[in-house]
């Protein structure tokens, strides 16, 4: 078994990047989030990312760079809250005796993360034919009268999506 040897070159771009910028970064997400502790984790997610992607010696505009990344990272942050919050009203309605165990409703989240993170990455046309076949149940000569395209479309973008799910899987 082989380890990985640092790259203290990158680690001293990361430490640079993070010396001068992370003061900022949190600045600047506390302002989006207005709340302290979601900053300083994004924050730190943040720089995470810049680690693995392996991108700190190479940045002109940092702070464009960091920011586009912590956008992403509220974006999501407001994702995941969202649903979870859509699941939680859901559960709110069931009787107590049905109600999932803690670890059952993390792992029926995740399972909506990544579901709604799949969903994200289709064209519109693409994600109302896969639901209507998929979630509705409809046929494709049903789903093409729907959407108003044919039943070749409807075939060519189901197997767009179910492709796109497939490499989604790998990743």
């Amino acid at each position: 078994m082989s380890i990985a040897v640092p790259n203290t070159t990158l680690q001293q771009h990361v430490h640079t990047l993070y010396r001068d910028h992370h003061g900022w970064l949190r600045g600047w997400l506390r302002l989006r989030l207005n709340n302290s502790a979601d900053a300083a984790d994004l924050a730190q997610d943040t720089f995470v990312r810049v680690l693995l992607a392996r991108t700190a010696g190479s940045l002109r505009e940092p702070r464009h760079y960091l920011a586009t990344i912590a956008r992403g990272l509220v974006i999501d942050l407001y994702r995941r809250r969202s649903l979870e919050q859509a699941y939680l009203e859901v559960l709110a309605t069931r009787p107590e005796l049905h109600e999932p165990s803690a670890e059952t409703r993390a792992l029926i989240l995740d399972s909506l993360l990544a579901i709604d993170r799949m969903l994200d990455g289709l064209g519109a046309r693409t994600r109302a034919i896969f639901l209507a076949v998929q979630l509705d149940g409809l046929s494709y000569e049903k789903a093409a009268a729907r959407v108003g395209v044919s039943v070749s479309t409807v075939r060519k973008h189901l197997a767009r999506a179910l492709m796109h799910c497939l490499l989604l899987d790998d990743a």
